[in-house]
């Protein structure tokens, strides 16, 4: 590989993975715009359950979990949904994820994202020393809890977490309320990674990171992106709705919203849309002392500076479909059904996980435009992997040798 430092890089998406990249290539003394037509941290990014989750190397594309999502999309109350009227944009995707639903390509899937994982907090560790994460971010641990329902799954899961040297206590319903008093005993069993993260202010996280990109030089532009294309061997063109703006190298890094520019590149990669709910219940963050995740149910409740953040439940249904007033009730009633002292709840949000239906991220070149870098896909794991991902794009576009084998993670791997 050539040693030639890169002159300038566009960046699209304000999301953790761009802003994150967009820091790391500044490091570098690289001058970085990044582009979206949100305020950085308005989208995925604001939303999420806000967990550091380095552990979470296992994903959908399982055999016990194929065998299970028909029963689940059936039932309104189920922790996955379907809009049926986005069934047939979403054939493409079912297709690959059918092709990728055995057991090889789940540890596959687990191998690689451990690999990146495993690096996850190292990353954001070296970020947190630059910025004051003073109320944003806590090192209590986080909890799965479960019942007897799906144990064979819960024993894939843990087996597989062993067998790559990922730290997990089992604990018992016991062991569980004594951490956590408040909540109802309505499981039979849990996990416990005593040494994760969660963030209070997933937003005020990003916006500190954000405001260190631009004390470093980073630029912002607030437009949004029509077109993206490599015009020349050694110039990228990012087309606003204002002008054309000329880079050595761009990076796609705009989540869901992703396929569309890749789209336009040529590639066909089945990028879809998980959309993911929340809500608050104001002044009940001091009900538990950290996030708790119910795996039966599909949803999580995390403590946060705005309340006590209840997120989850997988609905498959594009960009377009507004949103589901079962899948608020169904996180609602599930918050309900662990903290019987709930009350009313506020702030019903939607947002967009970009998935790909091997649950790897696309973290390399455009397989057409060698100019042109993608950072996206990183689906429930986008706030866990924005350091990590920032550090190894940064990495690529400078030309610099990485330790990491990054084949799993390429494009071309839906051709």
């Amino acid at each position: 590989m050539s040693n030639d430092k890169c002159s300038s890089v566009g960046i699209i998406g304000a999301g953790i993975q761009g802003v994150c990249i967009g820091l790391q290539l500044l490091k570098k003394n690289i001058p970085t715009t990044i582009f979206d037509h949100n305020d950085p941290g308005t989208m995925a990014s604001y939303g999420n359950a806000g967990h550091f989750s380095p552990y979470a190397v296992l994903q959908l594309n399982r055999p016990d979990v194929l065998y299970d999502v028909p029963k689940m999309l059936f039932s309104s109350s189920g922790p996955l949904a379907l809009k049926w009227n986005y069934i047939p944009k979403m054939l493409p995707w079912i297709f690959h994820y059918l092709k990728n639903c055995n057991k090889k390509s789940m540890m596959h899937t687990a191998k690689y994202m451990h690999q990146i994982l495993n690096h996850s907090m190292d990353a954001y560790e070296e970020i947190f020393q630059e910025i004051d994460t003073t109320n944003l971010v806590e090192q209590r641990g986080i909890i799965y809890v479960w019942t007897n329902k799906n144990l064979k799954s819960r024993n894939l899961e843990i087996k597989v977490r062993n067998e790559l040297g990922i730290k997990q206590k089992i604990l018992t319903v016991k062991e569980i309320l004594d951490l956590e008093p408040n909540i109802k005993p309505v499981f039979t069993g849990g996990c416990f990674y005593d040494y994760a993260y969660h963030a209070r202010d997933p937003k005020g996280i990003l916006k500190k990171i954000f405001d260190l990109y631009i004390q470093k030089g980073g630029k912002f532009l607030k437009e949004n992106v029509k077109s993206l294309k490599q015009s020349k061997i050694n110039e990228t063109s990012i087309e606003t709705e204002k002008k054309i703006y000329k880079f050595e190298k761009s990076v796609v890094a705009c989540g869901a919203f992703s396929k569309q520019l890749t789209d336009q590149l040529g590639e066909n990669i089945p990028l879809d849309t998980e959309r993911g709910y929340h809500v608050h219940f104001k002044g009940m963050e001091n009900l538990i002392k950290r996030p708790i995740i119910f795996l039966d149910r599909g949803f999580g409740l995390t403590p946060m500076n705005q309340g006590l953040r209840a997120v989850g439940t997988v609905e498959l249904g594009g960009l377009k479909n507004p949103p589901s007033k079962k899948r608020i009730e169904y996180i609602v009633n599930c918050s309900k059904e662990l903290l019987p002292q709930l009350k009313n709840h506020e702030d019903e949000w939607l947002g967009f996980r970009p998935t790909l239906p091997d649950f790897l991220p696309v973290i390399g070149p455009s397989k057409n435009s060698k100019n042109i870098i993608y950072a996206f896909g990183h689906h429930h794991l986008g706030w866990t992997l924005g350091a990590i991902t920032g550090k190894i794009v940064a990495g690529l576009l400078n030309n610099e040798k990485t330790n990491l084998d990054l084949s799993g993670y390429n494009s071309s791997r839906f051709n």
